[in-house]
């Protein structure tokens, strides 16, 4: 689990693209002499288990296809700039909400607008994504924890703060730029339940 607080931005430092996975090793500053392999680590927003530790600045990863298929990764280059979060730990504060890490799909900047020091962003995902996103609801950006401002159809907005900008990268995104999402689990709970209370399986 995770909180979308973001603890540091990092790079991805390499690539190695095999037909059913991925291998990417990402270089960070956080003090990573307690973390171990196996160790779970939120990279823009997406859980992914240390493989290796190739030097005191690096750690390594495979992303399955599903994470490929559900995230930015897919097409990412060497050199992109990525929000780090080690697992939450027992006794940490919990700044944001609780993350899971686990990708829903991607979004695309619609617009962004200056707002005195803030930005509103403006996002569009896709209908099977857009129905669990809802005013005041936290939603996760590229591993960032935000809250919804307006929902439209299959836009809504947030406003980011100028610490949230100069401190992960989404103060780099521009329209038509894509990101990870992750929206909120209860309402997918709530529409399961919902399925069996119909009587839509029985």
């Amino acid at each position: 689990m995770f909180t979308g607080i973001i603890q540091d931005v990092g790079s991805i430092a390499s690539i190695q693209r095999e037909p059913e996975q991925t291998h990417m090793t990402f270089t960070t500053a956080l003090d990573m002499a307690s973390w171990q392999l196996g160790d779970s680590v939120a990279c823009n927003g997406c859980c992914l288990t240390i493989t290796a530790f190739p030097d005191v600045a690096t750690f390594a990863a495979t992303l399955s296809q599903e994470t490929l298929n559900l995230t930015r990764f897919s097409h990412a280059l060497e050199g992109d700039v990525v929000n780090l979060e080690p697992a939450l730990r027992m006794g940490d504060a919990l700044g944001g909400h609780m993350v899971t890490g686990h990708v829903d799909g991607v979004a695309v900047v619609k617009s962004v607008k200056a707002v005195g020091e803030h930005r509103e962003f403006r996002f569009t995902l896709p209908e099977s994504q857009a129905r669990y996103v809802v005013v005041k609801g936290s939603v996760v950006i590229n591993g960032v924890s935000l809250t919804v401002n307006l929902v439209d159809g299959c836009d809504f907005t947030v406003n980011l703060i100028p610490h949230t900008l100069s401190h992960t990268n989404l103060g780099a995104l521009e329209s038509g730029a894509e990101v990870n999402i992750e929206t909120d689990m209860y309402g997918r709970y709530v529409e399961r339940l919902m399925q069996f209370s119909d009587g839509e399986f029985e």
